[in-house]
């Protein structure tokens, strides 16, 4: 295990860094996805079933396996943020962001004092073995904000958000986009492309890396070539069940 974990670094130096969704909140699933060679393993407990008290070690086997582990948290609540890194996060992802008052608040509570007011306790470095007082004076150079905007509110104050210290990406949300452009699940929609093309670019200059999330090998491209440089792809469930449906069909069909 790499500690600190290298994401912070490698998103200050602009690498293409790619990651997937993790859907089964187990040490086995984890372990397995993590030998994919992704950058970060995104763990959802907003639309999942999973709390952040339902993932045991699954953080940690991923850092383990030199994976950055995301954890998604429910909103942007003081009390879920320090548990999601207290458990292993080394990045936590913030939905529904839409001002910079919102981000603020997001920021200061995912370090330590004197930088924000997170709460000292991070157990999981006890999990793993390591030096409990090392990773405490150093958690906050580690420390990876993911803030989602996921709305024409959050866009039209992204101006003022991207100015809120600490942000490390700012990570569009194309479907919650598409349903307040009035456009509900019409991610292809041109209101929604064409904010997702301009986004990357509004962003330039500031440091905070654009990320979003897509399943389709030419849309990510595309996207890459937009300017994203942190991406989900899509979910092992997802691209597993295609292929056995597809070798199903091609069986059956034979």
């Amino acid at each position: 295990m790499n500690y600190p974990n290298t994401l912070k670094r490698r998103i200050r130096d602009g690498e293409l860094l790619l990651g997937t969704v993790l859907t089964a909140h187990n040490s086995f699933d984890a372990s397995v996805v993590c030998g994919s060679d992704i950058d970060f393993l995104w763990i959802d407990t907003e639309h999942s079933a999973s709390a952040v008290e339902d993932l045991g070690m699954v953080p940690v086997i991923a850092r383990q396996r030199d994976v950055a582990p995301m954890i998604r948290i429910a909103w942007n609540d003081p009390a879920l943020i320090k548990k999601a890194y207290d458990i292993g996060a080394v990045a936590v992802m913030i939905p529904q962001v839409n001002t910079a008052e919102e981000a603020e608040h997001a920021v200061r509570h995912a370090r330590y004092a004197p930088e924000g007011q997170r709460g000292i306790s991070p157990y999981w470095a006890m999990m793993a073995g390591l030096d409990f007082k090392h990773v405490v004076k150093t958690a906050n150079a580690e420390t990876v904000t993911v803030l989602q905007i996921e709305s024409v509110e959050a866009l039209d104050n992204l101006d003022e958000i991207k100015q809120v210290e600490g942000i490390d990406v700012l990570f569009l949300g194309p479907t919650d986009l598409s349903a307040t452009m009035g456009v509900i699940a019409e991610t292809e929609s041109p209101e929604v492309q064409g904010a997702m093309r301009e986004f990357p670019g509004r962003l330039e200059g500031s440091g905070i890396m654009a990320g979003t999330t897509l399943a389709d090998l030419q849309d990510i491209q595309q996207k890459i070539e937009w300017g994203y440089r942190f991406i989900n792809v899509g979910s092992p469930m997802g691209y597993g069940m295609q292929v056995l449906k597809d070798n199903l069909d091609a069986l059956r069909s034979g």
